[in-house]
């Protein structure tokens, strides 16, 4: 390898422009043009993104999961090299406070403990019925309700938001504000000025709560939080941005793949069968689950590392200061881990996906999520057996320009 200074490439390197667009015909798939660099020999090469960085590209499953579980690789996004997604973001990252998602080490696993026993399987798996009460309450709405309707606003956005509201103590009644605000904390296109102010607002909102939860605390995340500034162990300031990740993560996220997950189930008649003759098959479910999040991988602009100390990777050599990007949808659909990969098989033994990240930065909601779309595609089809798309699939607008893909209105009948 041509030897070159951190963050650049030779000047004659024609380098593939990352991310790549979407295909209209089939937009449920990862970009053509990162499934062609998949079927390359190459499992890392360079690509150049929108601020004409070359960050290196990691593209198969099983080099993704040993790059993201590398220590040598750093989650910072201040970190010299980081591969910023939007702009909002790179002019932020030196003044972005710490927290779970931009730490490593013992500091990240700090901030980890703190959440391990809110999110724990065992307590998750005990709001399975609540969550199942949640969603056939919202089914009862939309068959009492217009005929055709819109499922991000009947479904989607109401079931996990209740939940996430209900895990962290958030007034549910305030939803409108913060899933607005969550839209602009995850658009690519908002500009600098836009990301601060929402944050702002959002760690303002976050940080009132938890003084409230100090003096009347619950059973809830926030009042954790608060119980641990009250003991010295959290400074205000760091409480506040992790209650933030997690109401935007864990409402956001969830109410995408369940509407992209409906889109696509509704695509493939035979596939969507299936799941309705085997809804009270918990393990049919489950794998169903499994598959719908590998086939869509909604963080599909993620994971993003820097380069912390130089070594050598699938016969690279990564030096400190450049970035990384491990490609979840490429590595959700390397043949190699997942045979066949662009065809939709809820049979299929997928629970090795890479959906919810690798390594030490795994995300730390996924128990929660997993049972979510297990309640919803269980249930829905099953009660709306003649559920589809009121509109064409071409008409439908999906969110290429958001760091969470999916579609921004689901027009359904029944």
């Amino acid at each position: 390898m041509t030897e070159t200074a951190p963050g650049t490439v030779p000047a004659d390197d024609d380098l593939p422009e990352y991310p790549a667009p979407r295909s209209g015909a089939c937009p449920f798939a990862p970009p053509p043009g990162l499934l062609a660099l998949h079927d390359s020999d190459k499992t890392v090469r360079r690509v150049r993104t929108w601020d004409g960085s070359t960050p290196w590209l990691v593209l198969g499953h099983a080099a993704q999961r040993a790059v993201l579980a590398d220590p040598r690789l750093s989650a910072n996004i201040g970190a010299p090299g980081y591969p910023h997604t939007t702009a909002a973001m790179k002019a932020h990252a030196a003044e972005m406070q710490p927290s779970i998602n931009n730490t490593d080490g013992a500091e990240h696993q700090r901030w980890r403990r703190m959440l391990t026993s809110s999110f724990t399987r065992h307590r998750m798996e005990k709001l399975r019925p609540e969550i199942q009460r949640i969603t056939d309450d919202l089914v009862d709405k939309m068959l009492a309700g217009p005929n055709p309707t819109e499922l991000n606003e009947a479904l989607s956005l109401p079931l996990p938001s209740l939940m996430i509201c209900a895990l962290l103590g958030v007034p549910y009644s305030d939803h409108p504000f913060f899933q607005e605000h969550a839209g602009v904390t995850n658009a690519l296109y908002r500009t600098p000025e836009e990301a601060a102010a929402t944050t702002a607002v959002l760690r303002r909102y976050i940080a009132e709560l938890i003084e409230k939860k100090m003096d009347d605390p619950g059973e809830d995340v926030l009042s954790d939080l608060g119980v641990r500034v009250k003991e010295g162990i959290l400074t205000m300031e760091e409480a506040a941005p992790l209650g933030h990740i997690l109401l935007v993560a864990g409402h956001d996220t969830s109410a995408n793949m369940v509407t992209l997950g409906t889109a696509l189930l509704l695509q493939n008649e035979e596939q969507l069968t299936a799941l309705r003759e085997h809804s009270d098959d918990p393990a049919y479910v489950t794998s169903a689950v499994e598959e719908l999040l590998r086939y869509l991988t909604l963080p599909h602009m993620l994971a993003r590392r820097a380069v912390a100390e130089d070594f050598e990777f699938e016969g690279e050599t990564f030096r400190a200061g450049e970035g990384v990007i491990a490609s979840l949808p490429a590595a959700n659909w390397d043949a190699e881990a997942f045979p066949d990969p662009g065809r939709l098989d809820l049979t299929r033994k997928a629970g090795h996906h890479l959906a919810f990240g690798w390594g030490p930065h795994q995300c730390v909601g996924q128990q929660l999520a997993r049972i979510e779309l297990q309640v919803v595609f269980s249930t829905l089809f099953r009660r709306i057996p003649t559920l589809r798309l009121d509109a064409d699939l071409e008409d439908l607008t999906f969110k290429e320009d958001s760091q969470a893909y999916g579609i921004y209105e689901l027009p359904v009948a029944w």
